[in-house]
């Protein structure tokens, strides 16, 4: 296992890049704990595969350096770094025996065949895939051949780290829930350094521990899931995490409040002063559960109109226009929902005030 750092690594696939446009990753300097449990995640084109291959070696950094620990390997071939890859499309050998497929990595490495026997027997047992070691991988279903996968990856001993790129993407969903538990359970086993990418947010916060968001070519937020979902740092971070994602509404300050349109919404005392001194645009930011919607006007409440709502079993999503936004507040199954005038209150410890997209803070 390595410590993995990324000192001011960038990349381009152009070969002479004028601008920081012809930049696909822009400058990210950052360190991943030896035996952390991450998840790259952002939407297509972020950047995150990019990313990922350049920790395993696949690309060579435009500029910047890779170490592990403190060893540079940003020249190294993925061979040379320890490092296992399990990419969204298994990668194994269909008429070789489970067994077999498990048992490659360490034939390859030249270890004793006793030794070979008791790795890939308590990497079966982990994996669930002892009933299946003598069958051949052709025939089994597209969740059994990315364990082999994975688990091609977690019989050698001397893995640095395990990187996945979107490794659930053609697993059928009822089969997805198990496997990410999988994950989790092998990595508290194993305390193997694990770095997993996709675009999936309940993936990410149900698989790691810390989640690094990636927006155009950077990281914008690292974080615990509650971080993420709590204290978003860009309106960016706001609107990706969450279903549906943080309310924005654009916003001038007088004082401690801030003026959207007609509306007046009194801010958090600290948050408002910190906002004063900020520069660019300014927005609020309230995730939709926070948002209080009343038939009657109440202190600090704000007039608005309901559009519609969305039924989703569990909760309704009511559709709320407000200063030329539509706005959307969460309310659990059965509350009740004005069907004349309505108001809006917006929560000051949990409404969030941004200055170009970034947290005011």
């Amino acid at each position: 296992m390595a410590r993995i750092a990324l000192d001011a690594i960038a990349h381009s696939y152009r070969p002479k890049p004028a601008s920081e446009a012809d930049f696909a990753l822009k400058r990210i300097h950052h360190m991943w704990d030896d035996g952390g449990a991450y998840a790259l995640l952002g939407p297509s084109g972020c950047g995150k595969t990019t990313l990922l291959n350049i920790i395993s070696g696949l690309l060579t950094p435009t500029r910047g350096k890779v170490r592990y620990d403190d060893r540079d390997v940003t020249d190294l071939p993925p061979e040379k770094r320890n490092i296992a890859q399990v990419f969204q499309f298994p990668v194994l050998y269909d008429t070789m025996t489970v067994f077999d497929n498990l048992a490659f990595p360490l034939r390859n490495r030249g270890h004793e065949s006793r030794d070979i026997d008791r790795r890939v027997r308590e990497v079966a047992d982990i994996l669930d895939l002892t009933p299946y070691l003598n069958k051949r991988a052709a025939g089994l279903a597209a969740d059994a051949k990315q364990k082999i996968s994975l688990g091609r990856g977690l019989v050698r001993n001397d893995v640095a780290a395990i990187l996945f790129d979107e490794p659930l993407t053609v697993i059928d969903p009822h089969l997805k829930w198990s496997l990410r538990r999988k994950l989790k359970d092998i990595h508290e086993q194993l305390k193997l350094t694990f770095i997993y990418v996709t675009h999936d947010q309940v993936e990410a916060l149900t698989f790691a521990d810390k989640v690094v968001v990636m927006y155009e070519g950077e990281i914008v937020q690292i974080g615990s899931p509650q971080d993420l979902f709590e204290n978003p740092e860009h309106t960016f971070v706001g609107y990706f995490i969450g279903s549906p994602g943080m309310n924005f509404i654009d916003c001038t300050l007088e004082g401690d409040v801030a003026r959207c349109d007609g509306a007046r919404i009194r801010l958090d005392g600290a948050v408002a002063a910190k906002g004063r001194g900020a520069k660019g645009k300014l927005e609020l930011g309230i995730r939709p559960m926070h948002l209080k919607l009343s038939g009657e006007a109440v202190e600090g409440s704000v007039p608005a109109t309901i559009r519609g709502v969305e039924d989703q079993g569990a909760c309704r999503i009511v559709k709320v226009a407000l200063a030329g936004k539509t706005l959307r507040a969460r309310l659990p199954e059965g509350a009740s929902i004005p069907e004349g005038p309505a108001w809006l209150v917006f929560p000051p410890e949990w409404t969030r005030l941004f200055a170009d997209g970034r947290l005011v803070k």
